[in-house]
């Protein structure tokens, strides 16, 4: 973890990370360290090539060779396969491609929105809020309800709800905070743990539904099954189709009050929101799965009774955040780290279903590549 931390300071980050309990580099800061570690690539020798996606891996004989682009060029050698939990044409190929990969658990919810001052004023047990000094307000809640996991995710203290769909017909929330953590409001991911088992229950009709009308193909409907290993990445496509048709059809997204929600009432009106492209009242609790809807419910009941003052009408459930990790996990065997089958491939990172974060991601990212260097000898 330190040399990871170390990585980021060298390249442009407040040196705060190394010390700090839960240490944040800041969404506006974050672009310009990116870019120095390209330009650090770059000067040792490496090529960073934009504009350019990979189509296809090359694989003759369960051994890697390359891997063919949208641009025609081709590029030989080993393959450290590390896209992102978002790259959703990558799965499917892999998919159609007999490459093994199995489905992962998830979690899925919204982004639930206060007033930063709300959440000043109950972390500190103080009517005044934080005051000069002291730094906005975090929390974390967790608990079980009906045998899985309900719990904040992604704190953003100060911070702004922003749209991330990677696809047309989709709305997904995400959170952000700026280095300073300024803003008025604070949000958090509050999510349900979902295990691949539980789309047995769920009505596979639904899934063949919403990925025909987004690929217009029925080659992709049958790929909809509870034991598919596509299955938890259709049922995210679910969600955010399901959310952007309530949402009109555009980036506005759902929206209701905590209160309403847990009451299932829907909301009159809707609080002062920094969501951008705005919101739209909408039952949450009545087009929200119920296995997802119900547990949300009742664990945002339990952190109401822990945190006096959480479960609240100002604060807002905005709809829906999917994104929390990868819908699937791409098969590598633990001590060489290459695919299961295929050598010369490194699954890696968070994309192939092995971190969960900048951090773990970077940590399995250094082992992919000294797994790579072995393997060349």
């Amino acid at each position: 973890v330190d040399k990871i931390l170390n990585v980021f300071c060298q390249h442009g980050a407040s040196t705060s990370i190394l010390v700090d309990a839960h240490p944040h580099i800041g969404t506006d800061k974050l672009p310009r360290v990116i870019e120095n570690m390209r330009n650090t690539i770059i000067q040792c020798g490496g090529e960073v090539h934009f504009e350019t996606r990979m189509d296809a891996l090359l694989i003759e004989k369960d051994e890697i060779k390359g891997i063919e682009t949208n641009t025609g060029k081709t590029f030989l050698g080993p393959v450290i396969l590390a896209t992102g939990h978002s790259a959703r044409d990558v799965y499917r190929w892999l998919a159609a491609n007999n490459v093994e990969i199995e489905a992962k658990g998830i979690a899925v919810g919204v982004r639930l929105e206060h007033p930063a001052t709300l959440i000043d004023q109950i972390q500190y047990h103080n009517r005044n809020g934080r005051g000069k000094y002291l730094p906005a307000a975090e929390y974390s809640f967790v608990n079980q309800v009906d045998g899985r996991g309900v719990y904040s995710f992604c704190m953003c203290p100060g911070g702004f709800v922003v749209p991330a769909a990677s696809g047309p017909e989709q709305i997904v929330v995400n959170g952000m905070s700026p280095s300073n953590r300024g803003s008025r409001w604070s949000n958090s991911g509050m999510v349900v743990e979902l295990r691949p088992e539980d789309l047995e229950q769920f009505t596979i009709d639904n899934l063949q539904f919403t990925i025909a009308m987004q690929h217009d193909s029925a080659a992709n409907c049958q790929l909809s099954t509870a034991n598919s290993p596509l299955s938890m990445m259709h049922f995210q496509e679910y969600l955010e189709y399901l959310c952007w048709q309530q949402g009109n059809m555009k980036q506005t997204a759902p929206a209701q009050r905590i209160v309403d929600f847990t009451k299932k009432k829907l909301s009159y009106d809707l609080p002062e929101t920094s969501y951008a492209p705005g919101l739209v009242s909408s039952p949450l609790h009545f087009w929200m799965p119920s296995f997802i809807a119900e547990r949300l419910s009742k664990g945002f009941q339990l952190f109401g009774k822990y945190s006096r003052g959480l479960l609240t009408n100002e604060a807002t459930m905005i709809g829906v955040e999917t994104r929390t990790s990868a819908p699937v996990r791409i098969t590598r065997d633990k001590e060489t780290l290459q695919h299961v089958r295929i050598k010369g491939l490194f699954p890696c990172g968070e994309g192939a279903g092995y971190a969960g974060g900048i951090v773990s991601a970077g940590i399995d990212g250094e082992r992919c590549a000294e797994a790579a260097k072995a393997f060349l000898g």
